[in-house]
């Protein structure tokens, strides 16, 4: 597989950074809100009715399983409410950005309910943070993030490129929304496979 060339990933990097600030910077803090409760809530209507021997398929080779995904998102997620946290308050988070594919120690081993239980209850932290955060705050703090965009390489295929962005609170609490609708297009593919 080539490699996508440097004006392609330019060309990436300028477009993301921009969503970020239209679609996170510069929105109102109950729109930007709304926007992440309903990704909140199509992967929640997904994976709700789901039975836990429907979630350790794996029926597409390399693909992760929806239980596999929910792990994923658990462990992103939580330490990213820590990081919101922080930004919030003022501050820097400490340490470095989350790795983009987290994972737990054995992902198919955790209990689906539990799983699913502890992924709604950090989305529901999450919210109550963003309720909490007053409508006009502004601070100077950054956290960093890993990017991760698709962009064509020189034969015309999709080719993921990774990159630290330095991000205000609100373009990375809108990263969430994007996180999310990632994964609920992704299980929606592993399921559709079965």
């Amino acid at each position: 597989m080539a490699a996508p060339d440097a004006q392609a990933v330019a060309a990436a990097q300028a477009n993301a950074r921009e969503y970020l600030r239209a679609k996170g910077t510069l929105v109102p803090t109950p729109v930007l809100r709304e926007r992440i409760a309903d990704a909140f809530a199509a992967l929640d209507a997904l994976l709700g009715p789901l039975a836990a021997a429907e979630v350790t398929q794996a029926p597409i080779p390399g693909e992760w399983t929806v239980q596999e995904i929910v792990d994923h998102l658990v462990e992103t997620h939580r330490p990213g409410l820590d990081e919101l946290r922080c930004l919030l308050a003022g501050r820097r988070p400490p340490g470095a950005a989350i790795p983009a594919g987290l994972q737990s120690k054995a992902p198919l081993l955790r209990p689906w309910p539990w799983l699913l239980r502890e992924l709604r209850q950090i989305h529901g932290d999450i919210l109550a943070a963003l309720d909490g955060a007053p409508a006009d705050v502004a601070t100077e703090a950054r956290a960093p993030l890993v990017m991760v965009v698709n962009v064509k390489d020189g034969g015309g295929r999709s080719a993921p490129i990774h990159w630290i962005e330095e991000l205000d609170w609100k373009a990375y609490a809108i990263v969430w929304r994007l996180h999310v609708v990632d994964h609920l297009r992704q299980a929606k593919r592993v399921l559709a496979a079965r």
